[in-house]
């Protein structure tokens, strides 16, 4: 009997053994499995984004509102990207560069803060277009002269630098909220409204909807009921929807789709590096968002429908992207085209109470 309990001892220490050799083989199968797939999602995104990335070479210093030797960097300055959305669809029969952009948001970046302002262009907006030198709605500067000639017209209205750009076409968008499993957005009211054919096939009713990519796209391009202004304020909120669902992935396979339905359909200015300097933001969860607007009327006294923009709302909201950027009135030239980054400080107090105001 001895002998038995001697036995049946020793087989003890030798389960546990062999349980803890097992625990410690899955754990270090499971960290090698997260590490490779990390890698592997590491070097897709690099590949991506080497596809994605398209420079604008502007033209001379007037165009700019930085100085050309000024590089800006996302960890260590204030910038602004303007988020480009085209129509580049076969039924409009227009290649990328010669689409009209059905969308544009110009947000900017405070370093300090981890702030963003994020504003909506209305799109019959009539502006001064440079590339053609004289005014008209901000939706042709893209189909007069792609990219570049939207990129100035907005510097030239706002008074700013557009330091980076993401164009996408309507493909890139129905694909990402798809690959984020859909977004919560409000709905403001019954609506049938076209896809991505320009087919009147996407029926939506009002309310908090959780809504799949094409009627995101749907809610996000409609304006038959109300106005470019709310129009652009869905956009806005789309927009906030988008980067809360991608700041909550449960499923680290999401991020797989995700790198895919960007793919072809976006491009950029910004390098690979650049674009992993903006995950500072996102360090702390979604940073806060504040939308503005920019006043105006609808005016048909030529003819032809555009919206004119209120001077005093473009200049406040002007102040507000600058004081944003850290760009104050003595650091910008638009003389010469130059103008060097703040310290990245916040808005003052009055522009603060503009803000609001405009909210």
């Amino acid at each position: 009997m001895t002998m038995k309990r001697s036995k049946q001892q020793e087989k003890k220490p030798s389960r546990l053994s062999l349980a803890l050799k097992i625990t410690l083989i899955l754990a270090a199968s499971l960290l090698i499995c997260v590490t490779t797939y990390g890698m592997y999602l590491t070097k897709k995104v690099e590949h991506a984004a080497e596809q994605a990335y398209e420079p604008v070479e502007k033209r001379g210093e007037t165009s700019t509102k930085r100085p050309t030797e000024v590089k800006v960097e996302p960890v260590q300055d204030n910038v602004s990207v303007l988020f480009i959305g085209i129509d580049d669809s076969d039924q409009r029969g227009q290649g990328a560069e010669g689409s009209r952009s059905d969308a544009l948001l110009l947000a900017t970046l405070n370093r300090t803060t981890k702030t963003v302002k994020l504003l909506s262009i209305p799109r019959d907006s009539y502006v001064y277009v440079p590339h053609v030198g004289y005014k008209d709605k901000i939706t042709h500067a893209h189909a007069f002269g792609g990219t570049l000639a939207t990129i100035e017209t907005v510097e030239e209205l706002f008074d700013i630098p557009v330091d980076y750009y993401v164009r996408m076409n309507f493909n890139a968008f129905i694909d990402v909220v798809d690959a984020l499993g859909g977004i919560e957005a409000e709905v403001p009211y019954a609506m049938l409204e076209k896809d991505e054919f320009d087919r009147n096939t996407v029926r939506l009713q009002p309310g908090l909807q959780h809504l799949n990519g094409r009627e995101a796209l749907a809610l996000a391009r409609t304006r038959k009921l109300d106005s470019d202004m709310e129009r652009g304020k869905r956009q806005q909120e789309i927009l906030k929807a988008i980067a809360q669902q991608a700041a909550s992935i449960s499923s680290i396979t999401k991020y797989d789709e995700l790198i895919d339905a960007v793919g072809a359909n976006m491009k950029t200015n910004m390098t690979f590096k650049e674009m992993k300097g903006f995950f500072s933001y996102l360090t702390q969860g979604v940073p806060r968002i504040d939308s503005l607007t920019i006043e105006g009327y609808d005016d048909m006294s030529t003819g032809i429908y555009y919206y004119q923009l209120e001077e005093q709302s473009l200049n406040e909201t002007k102040e507000i992207l600058k004081s944003h950027l850290g760009l104050t009135e003595g650091d910008i030239n638009t003389s010469n085209g130059s103008s060097l980054a703040g310290s990245g400080s916040e808005q003052t107090q009055s522009e603060s109470s503009t803000s609001s105001d405009q909210q």
